[in-house]
This record gives structure tokens, C-alpha cells and sequence, in this order.
């Protein structure tokens, strides 16, 4: 994380300083609840959970309205870089102070809130998430829970290290549907999976393009020094605030990012998947002229193919092959589907394909089906698992719930420990898109080569390293800008 310097350019102290120094140290992880301190049998008024949202707009801003919705949250702070942004959560929630720094509201509030929302780009949601975490807060955190790999696996642990209740924002995994795809799949439905077909028609930003060149003036209310956080210095640029910087590595995860925790969250859960031994991909080349590929790194593509391969689980028979489809393009339709029956929800799906039969899915893993669809009227199995409280829309409330509870005594539906490997599939898929993507000079000085996209890249869980294409390994772990840490 940067220190934060104040009005008179005195540098502050550190994270760690500052917790040492402000008398938190022994007690920064792990939060007492409040009818605990009132003695046995006392139930305070205030026996809520007290949130701090930093992001509230956008997504932040739904996020953080179902959080009170639940009936058990207070949202006492607002933490955003953009005050156009969080003008309409100002308005919602007039009693919580508002803040633009999130290290300011960490250094001066940590005794005043007992979670953490955390709904800013992809690229700053570790640094918050780990402050948060370090000072024994349970935390919210929107998908993808990281940018990176690295990232990932040491929130993961740190959750375990800290004991907070966390919970990734893919509500989809609190869905009745991906329950119910479950005890199809537990009853022995289709058989054993043994491939599955994930797509979507994502991106809905731009993609594969330069960046702009122009220099506008940075917008009133918005700090960007502090919205780049531990990307590079560049100068402001016009529409990448509030949803196009999906489509830049610095800042987002592209299309995967965006909706793969939504959609590959379920052939996890139902199939027992965990961490991949390989990928391969393949990405759309985008040409500025005749014959001239563009060659744009700093860019997600336009779309892509990426194909995992997952090591044999409990619940499968042998390997199990996952394609991922972006930008609009889509697996083949399965021949038990009618001609004119709708593939996924039409913009997104998911195909199991297992040894005796197929099922269906659409985005969140709703709306399941088995194939061809007749089989609905004949197939009924027990219901296995309970369902969540409002299905996906009850992720939320789940969360609250879970962090009054306490750390270990309810169970989430996306907690790191899942969301974590899952997120790391999402991001090591990733690796392959932007190794395809990347050129390599010809010896002859005659335009270029792109070995990458024309091998399978093996993958060294343990270690989080590619090994036989080293090119894409400076991607598992960023490099932060200077005065910015992970804090680990």
C-alpha cells in the first residue's frame, strides 16, 4: 500500500506503524462482539454489523444497499476517489461519514467498523482487502477477488491467518441453480463430466485498441493519483472511469475477469475443481490496415478461446477439459437442443457435458436445464443441499449474517478458500489469453511472431509459475508502483 502523505506533505506512517502506533497491535485481529462485552445474556441495540464501504459507486453502490437491506448492517462509512461517483451512496446513507482515502478511513475509524465492502477496480481490490484483513475485519470483496495470482493465494491465506469472514462477490454460488445442477450431478444425471463449455458476450467495452494519446484535464471531485493506486503513473485519460477499464491489464482482468467468477464458479462447486495443470488459448488479431496487425499489450483482446485442463477429482472420472469463450463467440450447439431453444440465456451458458446426458445453465448458473430439455418432466432427485435464504440476491445478507456469527461458525457460499482457487483458475487462464497476445520480434527484423499462441502452457501450482513459457511468469506477480505494498 502507498503511504499516505497529509496536507503538508508530511509522509505518514506505514500500515504496520500505524497499527503499532495507535494501540491496535495486539487486538487488530480479531473483532469481540458486542454482546460480549455486555456480559452474558446482554444484546446491545447496536449488535449489528457495522460496514465500511470503500467504492460505493456503481457496483459499490448496489453492493453496499444490500448489505442494509439485510436488516443487520449499518453502513457507517463511505470510502471513494471519485465523489461523482459515490454522490448517490452519500445520498442513501447521509449518516455515514465519507471519506476518499481508504487509508485515512483505516487509520482513523479501525475501531469504529467491524467489515469491509471492497468494490474499487480489480487492480486495487488486494491492498484494501489485506488492510482490511490486518486489522481483523471481515471483508466483502468484488470478482474477481484479485488481479493476480499472487495476490490471490496470499488473501487466501491471509483469511485462514486472520480468522475474518469473507465471502467474493459472485452471488451466483448462493443461487438455487447452481444447487440444483449439484444434486443432478451427485444423483448421477449425465454420468461423470468429463468436459464443460463456458461462454459470454463479454466484453461489452472496448478491447484490442490503443491508448489515447490525449491529455484532458482530470475531472473535478475525482482524485486519480489515487484511483491508478499500484498501477504505473500515466496521465488521465477520457472514458475509462466508470466500467472501460475492464478492458486495460493495468487496472482490469478483462472479459474472464469480469464474468468468470459468475460462470465457472459452478462447474467448481458441482465437479470438485481446484487448481488447473494447463492452458492454451487463442485471441482475435485486430488489424489497423491492409495486412498490418495492431499490436496493443497494454489491452485486453477483442475476444477469446482458452482451454483448461483440470486434474482428475472425487467427483469425476478422469480430466476434466474446460473451454472459456469470450466476445460473443460460442461452443457448438449441443444436438439434444431444439433448433430454435435457447443456448445458455443467449448471451452466456454453461454446458456440462457428462457420459450418459448434458445440462445447462445460464450467467450465475441460473435457470438449469438437463438435455434435451423433455428430460425435465421425468427426472426428479432429492433435494441435497439447503438452499440460501433469497437465493443469489441472498449472497449478501449471507455475508452480514456470517460476520456477526463469527469467523468458523457458518458456512459462506464463496468464502476465500473456495473463491481463491477459483479466482487463480480465472487469472492463470488469463496468462495464456495475454501470452497468445504477445509478439516477439523476428530475427530478420521483418514483423513479428507469436509463440505463445501456439503452445500449451504447463502450470506449477504450487510454485505459480508457468514453466515452459517464462515470457507470461512477470504476470503472476505485478510490480507495484513505488510506495505501494501488499503489506505481506
Amino acid at each position: 500500500m502507498q503511504e499516505k502523505s497529509t496536507g503538508n506533505d508530511k509522509p505518514a506512517s506505514s500500515r504496520r506503524d500505524f497499527i503499532k502506533t495507535s494501540g491496535l497491535a495486539a487486538a487488530a485481529f480479531m473483532i469481540v462482539p458486542r454482546h460480549v462485552i455486555g456480559g452474558k445474556g446482554f444484546l446491545a441495540p447496536s449488535d449489528r454489523l457495522i460496514v465500511a464501504g470503500v467504492g460505493v459507486g456503481g457496483k459499490g453502490r448496489s453492493d453496499i444497499a444490500n448489505f442494509a437491506k439485510s436488516g443487520k448492517a449499518d453502513i457507517g462509512f463511505l470510502c471513494d476517489v471519485d465523489d461523482r461517483s459515490a454522490a448517490e451512496s452519500v445520498k442513501n446513507f447521509p449518516k455515514a461519514k465519507y471519506y476518499k482515502d481508504w487509508r485515512e478511513l483505516f487509520e482513523k475509524e479501525s475501531k469504529n467498523f467491524d467489515a469491509v465492502s471492497v468494490s474499487t477496480p480489480d487492480h486495487t481490490h488486494a491492498v484494501v482487502a489485506m488492510g482490511a484483513m490486518q486489522l481483523g475485519k471481515h471483508v466483502y470483496v468484488q470478482k474477481p477477488m484479485t488481479h493476480d495470482i499472487y495476490e490471490a493465494r496470499q488473501l487466501t491465506e491471509a483469511a485462514a491467518r486472520y480468522k475474518v469472514v469473507t465471502q467474493m462477490g459472485n452471488q451466483g454460488s448462493s443461487g438455487d441453480g447452481v444447487r440444483q445442477l449439484h444434486e443432478w450431478y451427485d444423483a448421477g444425471t449425465i454420468g461423470k463430466v468429463h468436459t464443460v463449455y463456458i461462454w459470454t458476450n463479454r466484453p461489452i467495452w472496448p478491447q484490442g485498441i490503443p491508448w489515447s494519446t490525449a491529455k484532458p484535464p482530470v475531472p473535478q471531485g475525482l482524485d486519480w493519483d489515487l484511483w491508478l493506486g499500484t498501477a504505473p503513473k500515466k496521465d488521465y485519460v477520457d472514458k475509462l472511469i466508470p466500467g472501460s477499464w475492464r478492458g486495460w491489464w493495468d487496472y482490469g482482468t478483462g472479459a474472464l475477469g469480469d464474468l468468470g467468477c459468475h460462470l465457472m464458479e459452478a462447474p467448481f462447486r458441482v465437479l470438485g475443481l481446484k487448481y488447473a495443470l494447463d492452458v492454451q488459448a487463442s485471441v482475435s488479431s485486430v488489424f489497423t490496415d491492409f495486412g498490418k496487425r495492431g499490436i496493443f499489450p497494454d489491452s485486453c483482446p477483442p475476444s477469446s478461446h482458452a482451454t483448461l485442463t483440470f486434474p482428475k477429482t472425487a467427483k469425476t472420472k478422469g480430466p476434466v477439459t474446460m473451454h472459456w469463450m469470450d466476445g460473443g463467440i460460442k461452443p457448438e450447439r449441443p444436438e439434444e437442443l431444439g433448433p430454435n431453444e435457447l443456448f445458455g440465456d443467449g448471451n452466456s451458458g454453461i454446458l456440462f457435458v457428462g457420459t450418459k446426458g448434458k445440462m445447462m445453465a445460464s450467467e450465475y448458473a441460473a435457470n438449469p436445464r438437463l438435455l434435451p430439455l423433455s428430460r425435465m418432466e421425468d427426472v426428479k432427485v432429492k433435494q441435497k443441499f439447503a438452499r440460501v435464504p433469497g437465493s443469489a440476491e441472498g449472497h449478501y445478507a449471507q455475508w452480514v449474517e456470517g460476520a456477526i456469527a463469527g469467523y468458523g461458525n457458518m458456512e459462506l457460499s464463496s468464502p476465500f478458500e473456495l473463491a481463491g482457487p477459483l479466482t487463480e483458475a480465472i487469472l492463470m487462464a488469463n496468462l495464456a489469453i495475454r501470452g497468445a497476445d504477445m509478439p516477439k520480434p523476428r530475427e530478420n527484423g521483418k514483423g513479428f511472431d507469436y509463440p505463445g499462441a501456439n503452445m500449451k502452457m504447463l502450470w506449477d501450482y504450487k510454485n505459480m509459475k508457468v514453466t515452459n513459457f517464462d515470457e507470461v511468469n512477470q504476470y503472476v506477480k505485478r510490480t507495484y508502483r513505488e510506495g505501494w505494498s501488499l503489506g505481506v
